[in-house]
């Protein structure tokens, strides 16, 4: 078994926008983060990973970049960024940063050369297209509504953007673009940062055919088109072998459409891709049938099953990423627990314990390790997130849904749920900022903020470190085998991990109700952790949301 330093890791995903405002201007900055990392080694996490925090008109906060190595005026500067590296290193927390390098912005300097004229040196540095009897070069759909394809007026041709149409693709056949990436990675990793997680990295490699594809409402998820493309691991094994190969650092992949078989590849253990991917199956199982958009709740079976397959699948051959929330997700307690406020707390320490007792790397986004929940939306206006308001207006509009029906499915799976500004105390804007901050604080920071929760013995926050501290103390969490136990069983996930001998038991209630569970095979054991007082080896039962891990 190959030990390592990031598999024994546990990650805390920060999105700057939203973490801490420290100049008053209602835009979390990297000063802010500074000001925070005391927070964050008393939590125990060892590893930050940064949102992009470079150059950026902001049409998608941030993931559109205008240039990879200055850091966004909001955010502050490089000497900041400087001075908060070296603060995180002597704590002796690491610094992932954030690679976007599918696309740029619009207004980064190679598409503006690009753009320019169809001989100019860098217009293969995108990919243009005539378009074909005076429509777009194929079906392809954006993933922020509409075609994938902009008709670039200077030109005649058209651009291909899978994102927004501010964020064109960068031409990954093009030698010369994948020199100036590796240039540009190996320039920040010897700056002294420690990874790099790689923003839709399985979508770099374009079927050059630039296929059709089965149409959804007239355009196709060009996803389907672009994930895992030919090309794609071997323009990973060429960046492992010129820039991640060259230093002891941390490396994720945000890999679309990603199947098990791909992930063995992408994060296989012979280390010449990445050491990890995040996959998206268990995140969409919440999904309606035609959208993602719904008010579902997310179903434990088939979550289990998902769960169980990519740990059992990658067991001994690669390495899982063990995470339910980032900057893209609702906040699980609304999708998975429950906001009533009997259970709310219960059920966050539940899922907590669930995903943190797995084999895998574990991610906390930031405000999960305090049970944050999705916020309240009054009307459309209160959205800023791209793919939401595109969304709301592309299905309301085209008459696929009604607007009242749509609504409340937006507000429960909008990607603005988890980018309300962090909640440290209860007073005015949390806390976040002295101004009035960018995107609404959820009113329910009053009674959800960390200083509340630092303080108090039985918070969500003093649970999350009895977890990461659990992590570093007991190698079975790290590294044991995973098998489950009761799979069609409807509120109840239980599994086993074995490791020397050694076995520990994780039973979780994910329901409201009572239900019996016999400990006694385990009446010997060590309880390690548990969310409830009064808890026994002798219990015959799990009561609404609790949850415990007995090692034997």
């Amino acid at each position: 078994m190959n030990k390592t330093w990031w598999k024994e890791s546990v990650v805390y995903q920060i999105y700057p926008r939203s973490f801490c405002d420290s100049n008053g201007d209602g835009i979390g900055d990297i000063k802010g983060i500074t000001s925070k990392l005391h927070y964050l080694k008393d939590l125990g996490i060892n590893v930050i990973w940064l949102s992009p925090v470079y150059q950026s008109p902001n049409d998608d906060n941030g993931y559109d970049i205008s240039d990879y190595e200055s850091i966004m005026t909001e955010f502050g500067t490089m000497a900041d960024f400087d001075e908060m590296l070296a603060k995180a290193h002597s704590l002796g927390i690491k610094i992932v940063m954030d690679l976007v390098v599918n696309h740029t912005s619009d207004e980064h300097k190679w598409f503006i050369e690009s753009r320019s004229s169809k001989d100019n040196p860098k217009r293969d540095y995108y990919i243009w297209k005539d378009g074909k009897g005076g429509k777009e070069p194929n079906n392809w759909g954006s993933c922020f509504s509409g075609s994938a394809w902009q008709l670039d007026e200077t030109t005649g041709q058209y651009y291909l953007h899978l994102f927004s149409k501010k964020q064109p693709d960068l031409n990954w056949e093009n030698d010369e673009v994948r020199e100036e990436v590796y240039s540009m990675m190996n320039r920040w990793c010897e700056k002294g940062i420690d990874g790099f997680r790689m923003d839709v990295i399985s979508l770099i490699s374009k079927d050059q055919s630039f296929p059709d594809g089965p149409t959804y409402g007239g355009l196709y998820g060009s996803f389907e088109s672009c994930s895992n493309g030919p090309r794609v691991h071997e323009f990973l094994q060429e960046m492992n072998k010129k820039v991640l190969s060259k230093y002891d650092i941390m490396t994720v992949g945000e890999c679309a459409g990603v199947t098990l078989e791909e992930a063995k590849k992408y994060a296989n253990s012979n280390g010449s891709e990445l050491n990890m991917v995040f996959q998206f199956e268990h995140t969409g199982l919440d999904d309606d049938s035609t959208m993602k958009w719904s008010t579902k709740k997310m179903p434990l079976v088939p979550l289990k099953e998902n769960l169980t397959k990519w740990q059992k699948g990658l067991n001994e051959v690669a390495w899982n990423s063990l995470y339910f929330c980032n900057h893209d997700q609702p906040r699980i307690v609304s999708r998975l627990g429950s906001e009533k406020d009997e259970y709310r707390e219960l059920s966050a320490k539940c899922i907590a314990t669930c995903l943190h007792m797995m084999q895998g790397t574990p991610y906390v986004y930031q405000g999960e390790e305090l049970g944050m929940t999705n916020t309240v939306f009054n009307s459309v206006k209160d959205f800023r997130d791209l793919e939401s308001i595109n969304a709301f207006n592309e299905l309301t509009e085209t008459g696929v849904i009604s607007a009242e029906e749509l609504f409340p499915k937006i507000c429960h799976k909008s990607r603005d749920n988890a980018r309300t500004p962090m909640q440290w105390d209860d007073s005015k804007n949390a806390g976040f900022t002295t101004g009035n901050p960018w995107i609404a604080v959820n009113p329910n920071y009053t009674k959800i903020n960390a200083k509340e929760q630092i303080a108090r013995e039985d918070s969500v926050f003093n649970y999350y470190k009895k977890l990461i501290a659990l992590r570093k103390e007991y190698e079975i969490i790290v590294y044991g085998d995973y098998n489950l136990l009761l799979p069609e069983d409807k509120d109840l996930f239980v599994y086993e991990r074995s490791l020397d001998g050694k076995k520990l038991l994780v039973a979780c209630n994910f329901s409201e109700k009572e239900r019996e569970f016999d400990f006694s095979p385990v009446k010997n054991g060590k309880v390690l952790i548990n969310n409830y007082e009064g808890f026994s080896l002798e219990n015959k039962k799990l009561r609404p949301y609790e949850a415990a891990a007995v090692i034997y």
